[in-house]
């Protein structure tokens, strides 16, 4: 690991920080916002102010990475993906200004999520670019995913107390701030070793891009295994993003302020972060197999005991499980799309796991939406949990053939370097 890389990975994180700040920060105030934007009060239109920007989350990740493996470059399209979700933001506060009700606000949205979608994607494809150990380097992400998570809920909360437009024009900035961070970052697609680039070369028109990446699915099915915990993980995550949210402002269950509800989804996102660096390394260590499908059980488990919780100091202190979980979980399952795609599929690959992690924060907000608007919240808590705990399950036998083989692939690796 050189010093250059180290620097690079310091200034990725940060990109990658700063795209989550910027989303996050509407978390906590989206109950009213969605109201000064014109909608009725209630889950359900919270519900379609989230699924909006993640619908163009699943429609682009996959653009943006085969853009980028057939430019041979990724930085100017974080750059630009960086500012135009900036400026989206800005649209979107001018909605009510301009007219505009809550249909426009969601049209926003989704050309917003398009923009977002390419600096969130692509910030962590430059970091698997790196060297230093696929699991170091997702864990660097996942530290960024975390902490960028935490920070934006706690300061989002605070900011949607005082006005509900305030986190986003802040998310505004950051998201302005991360398109620059981007342009010190240097380019490392084009510095691949001559034995590197002579191997690719010949395979340089079916190798890159999205069709590569589907027809190693079909030649390795294996890779849907990250991308299933992929996607099964970030449902839970959308599902605490919106229900959550909803869940711990609901004077029927614990009243707490918009600043109050940020700070405790903060319990969940701070050790999620904190974490994420060391467990990413022990994953490079022992292989993927203990932190995906452990982790995961775990997840499941305490995901469930939120919703059941009596008081909220036992909620609080199983978000902070989750966050620990979750942190177990996280950079293994993105180091294991790592170690099973070619280097010259790897912006796709990330655009396809991406895809699946967006269907899966949709499939959160859907699912957390309707349960909780028909059942509640305890069922809806419960079933999500649930879902965690099948995945793992269903999946097990199938991590443990494979783990053996990435271990052998990056022994491999390792030897060559």
């Amino acid at each position: 690991m050189t010093r250059d890389d180290r620097r690079d990975r310091r200034r990725l994180g940060a990109v990658v920080l700063a795209v989550l700040v910027s989303q996050v920060l509407l978390y906590p105030g989206v109950p009213g916002l969605v109201v000064a934007l014109g909608a009725p009060a209630g889950i359900d239109a919270g519900m379609w102010f989230l699924v909006a920007e993640f619908a163009a989350f699943v429609a682009f990740a996959v653009v943006w990475g085969a853009a980028s493996d057939a430019l041979g470059r990724r930085v100017p399209l974080v750059v630009i993906g960086a500012v135009g979700g900036a400026c989206s933001y800005l649209v979107l506060a001018a909605v009510p200004a301009l007219g505009g009700g809550f249909e426009a606000a969601l049209a926003v949205r989704v050309v917003g999520g398009a923009f977002t979608i390419g600096a969130f994607s692509l910030g962590i494809t430059l970091l698997m670019d790196l060297g230093g150990g696929n699991g170091r380097n997702m864990g660097a992400a996942g530290v960024a995913i975390g902490l960028g998570a935490a920070v934006g809920s706690t300061v989002g909360g605070v900011l949607a107390d005082l006005d509900p437009f305030y986190p986003v024009y802040a998310g505004a900035i950051v998201l302005g701030s991360a398109g620059l961070l981007a342009l010190g970052v240097d380019e490392r697609l084009a510095s691949r070793s001559d034995e590197d680039a002579t191997s690719s070369e010949s395979h340089a028109s079916e190798d890159v891009g999205v069709r590569a990446v589907l027809a190693r699915i079909r030649s390795t099915p294996t890779l849907l295994v990250p991308f299933a915990f992929g996607f099964v993980d970030r449902l839970t995550a959308g599902f605490l993003s919106l229900v959550g949210v909803y869940y711990f402002q609901d004077p029927a269950t614990f009243g707490l302020s918009a600043a109050g509800a940020g700070a405790t989804l903060g319990l969940f996102f701070v050790p999620f972060a904190v974490l994420q660096a060391p467990l990413g390394a022990l994953s490079d260590r022992i292989g993927r197999f203990y932190p995906i499908v452990l982790g995961s059980v775990a997840y499941g488990v305490v995901i469930a005991g939120v919703g059941v919780a009596p008081v909220y100091p036992v909620a609080a202190a199983l978000m902070v499980l989750v966050g620990v979980c979750g942190a177990l979980i996280a950079p293994a399952t993105m180091a294991l799309v790592t170690d099973l795609v070619d280097r010259e599929a790897r912006g796709a690959a990330m655009g396809l796991f991406n895809v699946f992690g967006s269907l899966g924060f949709l499939t959160g907000f859907l699912v957390g939406g309707a349960t909780t608007g028909t059942l509640g919240y305890r069922p809806a808590f419960l079933a999500v949990g649930g879902m965690e705990l099948v995945i793992a399950m269903l999946l097990l036998p199938v991590v443990y053939r494979i783990a053996p083989r990435v271990e052998s692939m990056k022994r491999f690796d390792a030897e060559r370097s």
